[in-house]
């Protein structure tokens, strides 16, 4: 019987959520709802240099928006907590210490400012130096002093790290669910530190011990990890923990547009567009990063376009509720080739998603926006008006200009419209059109959109020309939906008085 699939999103509260991090917690949940399985979210804060005040509540806001929810965690508890590395870092000093007691790992006194000079002498050799099987043998290290010695420095309190003993001249191996078969030389990999005297362990200790304590079957990461992944292995085999060793998928890269590089927050900031989910206020410098929430996205929309890069449902269908990303999720579907972000893509996006929402939704979300212009309309009235426009459109707030005119009348009007459209006897004409538009009681506007017309071809004017500079009267310009839908939202009281007015304030 295979174990229930248990998968983790761990991130590190160093600042805002990445939507590349998004997106991994995105799939980790699919994955986990597809398969009937836990989804945990860990904090792993063992770096307490890195640590930001309000990341980790921006992490958990972040996701609740989105709809990605959990089963244990550090905000909802759960058997394996506590979820939160800081708070777990009693348990850590046991399993490096069963490292040293098996020759897997040595303690390394070797300061800094002597493997940065190592470093830089390597640098002028034109080589690079790492701490390994090549190099710790000519180190301060357990492996080159006696127990004795070992000892007394333990015992004075010098300072030490915990390093791992990477094997000499063995291939490591792993099948990555993205990749492939994966294998690593050991020559190329370096004794990386796992615990340091400050008694906090590094990622890598930290992260291990705790995938396997919380019975994790899946790590499904950013292919950033990935070099990092051979070590991994070599933990879960060192420990004897190889037969619960999770299986391992890399996920591919966010790019930047033009493919170029990674997508980082000053892409956003020179093209315009958020890499935040939420809004982000940086403790130290109080510098705002925009997010996707603040500039108008829906976090259906958010959903729909993260899932999307780097993951192909297998069909033509863009338009992707939760459910149905869910119902469809594979891993063998993602794609190992980075996946490029396009803005106009997003919007394009979040337009299918404003016109499928319902008319009432939008005015409700509309309604605060025309408040703070002191226009109080009723819901039902605003909801019918959305209707008519709401395809014009990407975003709630884009709306306003697209709404405003049916509540108040306006005060300029576009020069353009009047240079092109606007002749001598338009003031005349325009006057006649409102004494027929009047005149069609009860009003309907069939009737008076037909009415209007045979006055026009009665007259002799041009269709185009006259019903543009009846819309530049009502509307200040020339947009909008229909013009008779326009006309009986507005009212022929309304109707009358915006002629009158355009009439007096355009002179030619």
């Amino acid at each position: 019987m295979e174990s229930k699939v248990r998968v983790r999103f761990a991130p590190s509260p160093t600042g805002p959520l990445h939507i590349g991090g998004v997106r991994t917690a995105l799939y980790n949940y699919l994955f986990a709802r597809k398969l009937g399985g836990d989804f945990l979210l860990r904090i792993e804060d063992t770096d307490q240099t890195r640590f930001v005040e309000g990341a980790e509540q921006y992490i958990i806001e972040s996701l609740n928006w989105l709809g990605i929810t959990f089963d244990e965690g550090v905000h909802v508890g759960g058997k394996h907590a506590p979820y939160r590395q800081s708070e777990r870092k009693h348990l850590y000093r046991q399993y490096a210490d069963m490292l040293i007691a098996s020759g897997d790992a040595y303690y390394a006194f070797d300061s800094s400012e002597k493997l940065d000079e190592l470093r830089k002498e390597a640098e002028v050799a034109k080589k690079n130096f790492q701490y390994d099987s090549l190099t710790r043998n000519n180190l301060v290290n357990s492996l080159t002093l006696s127990a004795d010695e070992t000892q007394a420095k333990l015992d004075a309190g010098e300072p030490y790290v915990i390093r791992f003993k990477i094997p000499e001249n063995i291939d490591v191996e792993l099948d990555d669910l993205i990749r492939g078969h994966v294998c690593v030389h050991s020559t190329s990999l370096d004794d990386k530190v796992l615990y340091k005297s400050d008694c906090m362990p590094t990622y890598h200790l930290a992260n291990v011990v705790d995938d396997y304590l919380m019975e994790i079957t899946h790590v499904i990461r950013g292919e950033e990890w990935l070099p990092s992944a051979p070590l991994h292995v070599l933990l879960y085999e060192k420990f004897g923990w190889k037969n619960q060793m999770p299986q391992f998928a890399h996920l591919p890269l966010l790019l930047k547009p033009d493919g170029n590089g990674k997508l980082s927050k000053r892409d956003g900031d020179r093209l315009g567009f958020p890499v935040f989910p939420l809004q982000w206020k940086d403790p130290k410098t109080n510098e705002i990063s925009s997010g996707y929430r603040e500039s108008g996205y829906f976090p259906d929309a958010v959903v729909n376009i993260l899932a999307l890069l780097g993951w192909n449902p297998g069909n033509n269908q863009e338009l992707l509720s939760m459910d149905d990303l869910i119902n469809l999720f594979s891993l063998d579907k993602i794609s190992k080739a980075g996946a490029k972000f396009d803005l106009e893509k997003s919007k394009w996006f979040n337009h299918q998603y404003l016109i499928n929402r319902a008319d009432q939704d939008l005015a409700v979300q509309l309604l605060p926006l025309l408040e703070a212009q002191d226009i109080h309309p009723s819901i039902d009235k605003l909801a019918k008006i959305i209707g008519l426009v709401k395809e014009r459109v990407q975003f709630v707030k884009e709306l306003v200009p697209q709404t405003i005119y049916f509540f108040k009348a306006p005060e300029s009007y576009n020069d353009q419209v009047i240079k092109k459209r606007w002749k001598e006897d338009t003031p005349m004409h325009l006057t006649q059109i409102a004494t027929i538009i009047s005149s069609v009681q009860p009003f309907d506007k069939n009737s008076a959109h037909d009415k209007v017309a045979e006055y026009i071809q009665s007259a002799g004017l041009n269709m185009g020309q006259i019903m543009n500079c009846l819309r530049l009267s009502l509307v200040g310009d020339a947009m909008g939906p229909d013009l008779f839908e326009i006309v009986e939202l507005l009212g022929t009281d309304e109707v009358s008085s915006r002629i009158n007015t355009s009439i007096e304030k355009i002179s030619i």
